[in-house]
Parts: C-alpha cells; sequence; structure tokens
C-alpha cells in the first residue's frame, strides 16, 4: 500500500463533521512492508518465469516428438515453445542469438515465425524448396516449377 497524504475538506462542513477513511493516517507508514512486498513480488516473478521456462521447453520436446508424423504439425509447436522459452528466460536468448550468428541460414526461418505478425505461408514455401533442392532431381522439382509459372502469371 503506497503512502497517501491525507486530505482535508476546503470548505463546507467542519473537519470534526468529516468522516476520513480508515486507510488514511498521519503517520507514515513503516517502510519494512514495502520492501518485502517487493521481494514477494520479485520472487513471484521469478518463480512464473521458471514455470514458464519449463512450460516452453515441455512444448518444444512434444513437437519434436510430433515432427516425424506426417503432416506438418511439428514445425510449428516448436516455433510456439521456442516462443514461450525465449519471451522468458534471459539465458536462453543469449544462446538463441549466439546460435543465429554461427547458423544465420538455419535459424532465418524460425525467426520470421517468432515476429509479432509472422509470415507463415513465407516461411512454409521456403523450406518447401529447399526441401525440394535438397531431396529431389532437378528434373521432379514440382515447387519450383510451379513458382516460375506463377511468376510468369504475374508478369
Amino acid at each position: 500500500m503506497a503512502y497517501r497524504r491525507p486530505t482535508f475538506p476546503k470548505a463546507g462542513p467542519e473537519r470534526s463533521q468529516v468522516e476520513k477513511p480508515v486507510f488514511q493516517t498521519l503517520t507514515m507508514p513503516r517502510a519494512r512492508r514495502y520492501v518485502s512486498s517487493a521481494l514477494a513480488r520479485d520472487a513471484l516473478g521469478r518463480l512464473l518465469r521458471a514455470l514458464l521456462v519449463v512450460v516452453g521447453l515441455i512444448v518444444v520436446l512434444a513437437g519434436v516428438l510430433i515432427a516425424p508424423l506426417p503432416g506438418p504439425m511439428g514445425l510449428p509447436v516448436v516455433v510456439v515453445g521456442l516462443m514461450i522459452v525465449l519471451r522468458n528466460s534471459f539465458k536462453a536468448r543469449r544462446q538463441f542469438v549466439r546460435f543465429q550468428r554461427a547458423h544465420p541460414r538455419v535459424v532465418f526461418p524460425i525467426r520470421r515465425l517468432l515476429r509479432r505478425e509472422p509470415e507463415v505461408v513465407q516461411v512454409a514455401w521456403q523450406q518447401m524448396l529447399r526441401m525440394e533442392r535438397l531431396v529431389v532431381p532437378r528434373r521432379f522439382r514440382f515447387f519450383v516449377r510451379t513458382r516460375h509459372s506463377l511468376r510468369r502469371r504475374a508478369a
């Protein structure tokens, strides 16, 4: 509870007739109470951050376990878990930045998905083109041909 100055009526009935609220006093409150409440608030914030980091790690682990299943459900779950962890852990954020500087091509799609307004469709398209280039021989690349035909139509 913060210290509030007592208020006195300026005009109207006499002071004795005006009822003062109970929370207003003429003495300063003890400072010790505020220090302990600030410490408690700080400890509660740290505990909440730690719990959110654990929840984020569980979500990342679930995404990694879901990734081998058919469909693209693993990547979005991993990204949501990373968002939770990176927003609540300074150490994880520092390591993510280090990893990003060491391997920018790997981390760039994840960073695009971690933005406030993620570019989900563009990232998915880019990743499909990359995977196709790694796996499929040049003459069977469907997505590259589709991209070229879409560019010709747009022009």
